[in-house]
């Protein structure tokens, strides 16, 4: 394991590396972590208001899927990228650090590879049990079946440029499909723009094409049938989905409480655990004041609660 001053290393058993921090970790004694897990595209630093939020109460831990930002591919042979295998690779890093009881937050194609994890008890093919215990899941702008709707879904520019793009011409490549994780009354909220402007800047390096093609790949061979039905009902979850979300429509998240009849919603409302409006985008955790996604995450987890016994969680850093 190599660490250095932002993050750790981890080496999978092919070769690939894992690049993983915990915020929060000197309530590694006392808290339940809570993982915060990326979508397509994603970078572990995408998370950075929300996972800074959350980690004055608790552990949180953030990474980069293989091949994404500071993590690798399996050098030597031909890369093929599946919900199951980015799957393992949580799960391989989670067995690393020895956590007994543990919180999942998967956004977008994080809410799949968390659903996936779940699931790895119950493959017919290579079945694995969880040495941990899942108190509480939160799907957040994600889906449960193969997204077939040419509508939605995120647009990833493929072309090969015959030199070498400035840096202006990377964000201008990366601007349309940015704005299509927002809605249009939020970009034209000029008090978003310095935001907006900080993800532009983020989109254009760490996020290889080849990389994020592979894991559309992924996305489109998935079939998780029969499953949801296996989950114990005693796991607590929590849907978030915008009604404005262009990359993957609102009707998902109803397909996962048709699937999971147990799950809740989140709450419009005023009180702590609620939320103004339904009416936001894709990337659900830059609305609101970021007071109000710490309130609906950290009031879900109370939810079911059970306490932990002294030296309940065990770190390996």
């Amino acid at each position: 394991m190599i660490s250095n001053n932002t993050h750790s290393t981890l080496v999978l058993e092919d070769g690939a590396q894992l690049a993983y921090e915990v915020l929060g970790s000197h309530h590694i004694e006392s808290q339940e972590p809570i993982v915060l897990i990326g979508g397509m595209s994603s970078l572990r630093g995408d998370w950075e208001r929300l996972a800074a939020s959350l980690a004055v109460k608790r552990p949180v831990l953030l990474f980069d899927h293989r091949g994404m930002g500071d993590s690798t591919l399996s050098p030597g042979k031909e890369e093929v990228i599946t919900m199951e295998s980015l799957a393992r690779d949580l799960l391989f890093l989670l067995c690393t650090l020895g956590w007994r009881r543990l919180s999942l937050c998967g956004f977008s194609m994080g809410g799949v590879v968390t659903q996936q994890l779940l699931f790895l008890p119950y493959l017919s093919s290579n079945p694995t049990q969880l040495p941990f215990h899942v108190t509480h899941v939160l799907l957040t702008g994600t889906l449960c079946s193969v997204l077939r709707d040419p509508r939605f879904g995120l647009r990833v520019d493929t072309s090969v440029p015959d030199r070498p793009r400035t840096y202006e011409e990377k964000k201008e490549i990366a601007r349309p499909t940015l704005e299509a994780t927002f809605d249009p009354r939020w970009m034209a909220d000029t008090t978003n723009t310095q935001r907006f402007d900080w993800w532009l800047n983020r989109m254009i390096s760490g996020r290889p094409t080849h990389v994020i093609l592979m894991q559309g790949r992924a996305l489109n061979r998935f079939t998780f049938d029969g499953f949801h039905d296996k989950l114990p009902k005693d796991m607590q979850f929590l849907i978030i989905h915008g009604k404005e979300d262009k990359i993957v429509p609102s009707y998902c998240g109803e397909e996962i409480l048709q699937r999971i009849p147990w799950a809740k919603t989140v709450k419009v409302g005023q009180s702590p655990g609620e939320i103004p409006s339904l009416d936001f985008g894709h990337i659900w955790f830059e609305y609101f004041d970021i007071q109000v996604w710490y309130d609906v995450v950290n009031e879900f987890l109370k939810e079911g609660e059970a306490r932990t016994p002294p030296g309940g969680y065990i770190a390996r850093l």
